[in-house]
């Protein structure tokens, strides 16, 4: 009996620290576990006790990569909990400011967290030195997402000017024109990040994913929806917690999420991108047309040409608000605390994030409820692992360690925002 460890100390590429444990029995994989260590960070405990107001404040610090997804989730749920509707030009400058969120961290994951795999690199910084073009084109796709968001939010991370109601200033006519130049230029740029991405090497593989998003009845999904799958789900969203449950297991200290019905599934690119490809732009869906992808995509490694046609989508309609756009007579609809539950789901760049909570009559927080994209998807990418190693046994330890590591990256996982990477240990008996 022979046993064999393979170490990562720190997985780089990806937001937080984990680990990943496979067992080997007999040239059979019988265990994979994401191992998820960093230790909760008690966001739902923190809100319980405080005004409702603070939520998009407090919120927005779970992850400086996606904050506007927590604020968009959080304010949606508060808003229908006070029974108070949100539209208009105060509406489209909330999914203006998703365009943004998905612009910037898209293009991260992209340029410089993805594709060194597909290029043969250890990291962007050594991709750099070969391909410093690359490397800029993609930064300065990030950079139009951050003006984006800089412009709305008050700033480009943890943004500041989102409120319960609406925004604390709202900007003008001139100050969105301003962002049209860039956001054309950064669509072009998407655009040839899709051509780019497509004609990378992918591994053969087509997986069964139930697919899990909104699904909205005229747009592509930020803010709002159905909850729907690829396996007839269809939901409101009140109704989350009737079909998905979270269970605590003894490998991380995030709780994974399944359906009760069933099982896993998958949230994200691939799974909004599948269940929406008829809502996106003419522009979007002709890149993804012509970059071969099908109206579905079940290929998890080619998940970096979708993120990239999101881009695409992403700026299209950034430019679409901008050209609608008037300035709304307030910044914010009038709020008044009240005793209520509300529920929200929104698309962060990495999946559905669900927020769930009940005020009090003076609108302090009894309790908050928040799972994010990663918790849900751990299952998924425990399973993608066990199957995909069971494959690649016979490589050399580095490009098998190299091959777990991409496989995770595939998902894009935000590990510190599961927490409410990577040891790879293989024990061969």
């Amino acid at each position: 009996m022979s046993r064999k460890t393979i170490k990562v100390g720190y997985l780089a590429r990806v937001e937080g620290e984990g680990a990943l444990e496979v067992r080997i029995d007999g040239g059979t994989v019988r265990k994979a576990e994401l191992r998820i260590f960093e230790p909760p960070r008690l966001f739902e405990a923190l809100l319980r006790g405080r005004d409702f107001t603070e939520t998009p404040d407090i919120t927005a610090r779970i992850c400086g990569i996606c904050p506007v997804a927590y604020q968009m989730s959080a304010v949606h749920a508060m808003e229908r909990a006070l029974g108070i509707e949100v539209g208009g030009s105060l509406r489209d400058l909330r999914r203006l400011l998703y365009c943004g969120e998905w612009i910037e961290s898209h293009a991260l994951h992209v340029y410089l967290l993805h594709a060194p795999d597909f290029l043969g690199y250890d990291g962007f910084t050594a991709m750099a030195r070969d391909h410093p073009e690359t490397v800029r084109r993609g930064l300065a796709l990030k950079q139009a997402g951050n003006r984006v968001m800089t412009l709305l939010g008050g700033r480009e991370i943890h943004p500041v000017n989102v409120r319960v109601g609406g925004f604390y200033r709202t900007p003008e006519r001139a100050e969105l024109q301003a962002l049209v130049p860039e956001l054309q230029r950064a669509r072009d740029t998407a655009l040839e990040t899709v051509r780019w991405t497509a004609g990378f090497d992918f591994p053969d593989c087509e997986r069964d994913y139930e697919l899990v998003a909104l699904r909205h009845p005229r747009e592509y999904p930020f803010n709002e929806g159905r909850i729907v799958s690829s396996n007839c789900l269809d939901i409101p969203v009140t109704a989350y917690n009737r079909h998905f449950v979270e269970t605590q297991v003894k490998h991380s200290t995030a709780l994974h999420a399944r359906l009760r019905e069933r099982s896993t599934y998958l949230v994200g690119p691939l799974a909004r991108f599948g269940l929406n490809h008829d809502r996106l732009s003419p522009m979007a869906r002709e890149a993804a047309d012509e970059a071969g992808l099908g109206p579905v995509c079940r290929n998890p490694f080619k998940s970096i040409i979708v993120r990239s046609v999101e881009i695409v989508y992403a700026c299209d309609e950034a430019l679409r608000l901008i050209a609608d756009y008037e300035p709304p007579p307030r910044p914010a609809v009038t709020v008044t605390p009240a005793a209520g539950e509300g529920h929200a789901a929104t698309e962060a760049p990495r999946g559905l994030l669900f927020h769930r909570y009940r005020l009090a009559t003076d609108g302090t927080i009894e309790e908050a409820q928040i799972v994010p994209p990663t918790a849900q998807n751990q299952p998924t990418i425990e399973a993608d692992l066990k199957d995909f190693i069971g494959g690649w046994l016979e490589l050399p330890h580095d490009e098998l360690r190299a091959r777990c590591e991409s496989t995770i990256r595939n998902f894009d996982p935000c590990i510190s925002c599961a927490t409410h990477f990577l040891d790879l240990r293989i024990h061969r008996d």
